[in-house]
Formats: C-alpha cells, sequence, structure tokens
C-alpha cells in the first residue's frame, strides 16, 4: 500500500505534517508567553491582582472547588439547565403543534406571538421573574394593599386604590 503512493504525494504530505506541527508549537508557544506573561506582570503589581488575578492564584481555586461546595452548586446548576431546557423544548413543541393544528387559535395567538418575537430575549427574564412573583407579594403603599394574595394566580385581583 505504501508504494501505491507517489514520491510528491510522500513529500506533500510530510511538508503538511511538519506545517501542522509548527503551527501547533506556535500556539502553545503563544499560550505559555501569554500566561507567563500575566503572572509576572501581576507579581510584580503592574497588573492589579484584585481585579485580575493571576494564573497561579486561579489554579489554586480550582484545586480548592470541591471544599468550598461548588462542585455540588455546579451539579445542580447543570441539573436545573437541563430540566429546563427539556420543558422548554417540550412545550414549544406541545405549542406549536397546537398551532398547526388550530388555525383558529394561531390567528387568534399571532400578534401576540409576534410582539414576543420583537422583543429582546433577556428583557423577558424579568419580566417573568415579576409576573410569576407577584402572586407571592403583596405591594404597600401608605398602607393600602394594591394586590390581594389569592391561592391561584389566575384569581390575582387588582384592587386600585384612589385616595
Amino acid at each position: 500500500m505504501k508504494n501505491s503512493i507517489s514520491k510528491e504525494r510522500r513529500q506533500y504530505l510530510k511538508r503538511t505534517r511538519i506545517y501542522k506541527c509548527l503551527v501547533f508549537g506556535a500556539q502553545i508557544l503563544v499560550l505559555v508567553s501569554f500566561i507567563t506573561a500575566w503572572e509576572v506582570l501581576t507579581n510584580k503589581g503592574i497588573i492589579d491582582s484584585f481585579i485580575m488575578s493571576s494564573p497561579s492564584r486561579i489554579i489554586k481555586s480550582f484545586m480548592n472547588l470541591s471544599q468550598n461546595g461548588l462542585l455540588e452548586h455546579l451539579r445542580i446548576t447543570c441539573y436545573e439547565t437541563i430540566i429546563g431546557f427539556l420543558s422548554g423544548t417540550a412545550l414549544g413543541i406541545l405549542i406549536a403543534i397546537i398551532l398547526w393544528w388550530s388555525k383558529f387559535i394561531a390567528r387568534v395567538a399571532d400578534p401576540f406571538l409576534v410582539v414576543l418575537n420583537s422583543l429582546p430575549k433577556v428583557a423577558l427574564g424579568p419580566v417573568i421573574i415579576i409576573w410569576v412573583g407577584a402572586r407571592h407579594t403583596c405591594y404597600y403603599y401608605n398602607g393600602n394593599s394594591n394586590i390581594t394574595y389569592s391561592n391561584y394566580f389566575r384569581n390575582i385581583k387588582w384592587i386600585y386604590k384612589y385616595g
């Protein structure tokens, strides 16, 4: 099999392999140089180590991850992220099926979906938090309650006090 490759092809493959090794070596050299310069500059006080830290302090922090409970919090965060993604995907698929199945519901929901799609997604987080959190809070202004708590979210009554 090796004899079936021409001499020129072997030379080309060798040059390509050497070039890839040189590129990889240069990338490693740049990375090591950057980390070394960062460490030296923070140790000399040129870079404020409180703001930018230093590679050695970062490594020490990573070594202590299991002692401060960060790994447990990381596990919980990953679990909640996966559950949120899967439930959001399932809910989205269900809503898409309903909109595809019923032309009437699709027509009714169309302007609302357009408005929701045009909103920045970052702005929806606080809105949802406020909306969901409203069922557990009461807003008092001069002793007058503006939201009356109810056992069911849909039964929250808005009471406007004019005075």
